[in-house]
């Protein structure tokens, strides 16, 4: 479904909206990556300044799925970069989201996933192994699950609880 148009899964959805089985995230993402568009069953981790669970996730077969990480919003320190992002294409990752800085931007643009954070920041992050996998996090104004699906384009990022209709 990753061709169909946010706007047009919110206009063909309403009702899933009002019941908040469709969700949109916050306007707060920056776009990475070669793949605007992406979509997929959603894998959650939570960090801080952090990023040895990520790095072990990317390592692992995507199967299409999207890894949507909850960084804290920090600002500090970049949480994925370049080598993990090319690791993610190889692996069949969909696409990766970052509550958190990014950085090798120039090297993640050149990746055929689709990648969104908050911004870029040169600092690397701490290797200390800390955080949580597999719970519910909540960025951008919204929570998010293990297996809801994610649809992102360039008009934004929906959340769903099922792959909705268009």
């Amino acid at each position: 479904m990753a061709s169909v148009a946010t706007a047009e899964v919110c206009d063909a959805n309403s009702h899933l909206i009002q019941s908040g089985e469709l969700r949109a995230l916050q306007p707060i993402f920056q776009i990475y990556g070669r793949r605007q568009v992406f979509s997929g069953p959603v894998v959650t981790v939570k960090v801080f300044e952090d990023n040895v669970l990520i790095r072990d996730f990317l390592e692992e077969k995507g199967n299409g799925r999207v890894l949507v990480v909850d960084g804290g919003g920090s600002l500090r320190c970049a949480i994925l970069g370049g080598n993990p992002v090319q690791q993610a294409q190889n692996n069949g990752w969909s696409g990766i989201v970052v509550n958190g800085c990014v950085r090798d931007v120039d090297e993640i643009n050149g990746c055929d996933i689709g990648v969104r954070a908050l911004a870029a920041h040169p600092m690397k992050a701490n290797k200390k192994g800390l955080g949580e996998k597999h719970i519910p996090v909540t960025i951008a104004g919204t929570r998010i699950c293990d297996g809801e699906w994610l649809y992102a384009d360039t008009d934004g990022i929906l959340i769903s609880r099922s792959e909705p209709s268009v």
